[in-house]
């Protein structure tokens, strides 16, 4: 067998293209935690705030250790928290825009931020993906399973029929509208004539 590259399989006809997979380093479903690096970046911020310090780094820490992100074939989960446990849950299909963003503490982590934003309005984001060293492939991840709800077909009908580009289907969808035009343009001439008759 030879060494590198993608191995067509008996199925496939000699010279087809094959397939273009996203490479993801993880297998749907999983579930994903942060990595360490996100607790020195919240323990960093926290400092921040001065006197109340130990007050944010204590609510940044159990955030960070019970922060957990669901992924699935339908869509992406985030869960935290103790006293108050929260849960997000996000279809690909609501998924309008993704955005990576990192100060300067996260860049030198080797971390950033995620945001997937929906269209519900709300200027912040819906999900923030924190703590991810493999931001880049979980943003690919995002955007191919976005663009994958977006490209599903078409319900069946004259509609699926137009959309998947046949060529009998057009010409008699032309046909029809083409007669509409007709009808309609013999209508407003003869109306007139009515009119002038009537009068």
């Amino acid at each position: 067998m030879p060494l590198g590259g993608p191995v067509a399989s008996s199925s496939t006809p000699p010279g087809a293209a094959l397939p273009v997979q996203v490479a993801s380093p993880w297998k749907l479903p999983t579930v994903l935690q942060p990595h360490r690096h996100l607790l020195i970046s919240y323990l960093l911020t926290a400092l921040l705030t001065g006197p109340a310090f130990p007050l944010f780094a204590l609510v940044r820490y159990f955030k960070f250790h019970t922060l957990r992100y669901a992924l699935d074939e339908e869509g992406i989960t985030m869960r935290w928290g103790i006293l108050f446990r929260r849960e997000v849950s996000l279809t690909y299909a609501r998924i309008q825009d993704i955005h990576l963003s990192s100060n300067v503490v996260e860049r030198w982590l080797g971390l950033a931020c995620i945001q997937i934003q929906t269209a519900s309005g709300n200027a912040q984001a819906e999900i923030s993906i924190e703590g991810l060293q493999d931001f880049e492939a979980m943003r690919d991840l995002l955007y191919s399973k976005m663009r994958g709800t977006r490209e599903r077909p078409a319900p069946a009908g004259r509609s699926a029929a137009l959309a998947s580009g046949e060529p009998e289907a057009l010409t008699a969808a032309l046909r029809e509208v083409a007669a509409e035009v007709r009808a309609l343009r013999e209508e407003l001439s003869t109306a007139p004539a009515r009119e002038n008759t009537d009068g």
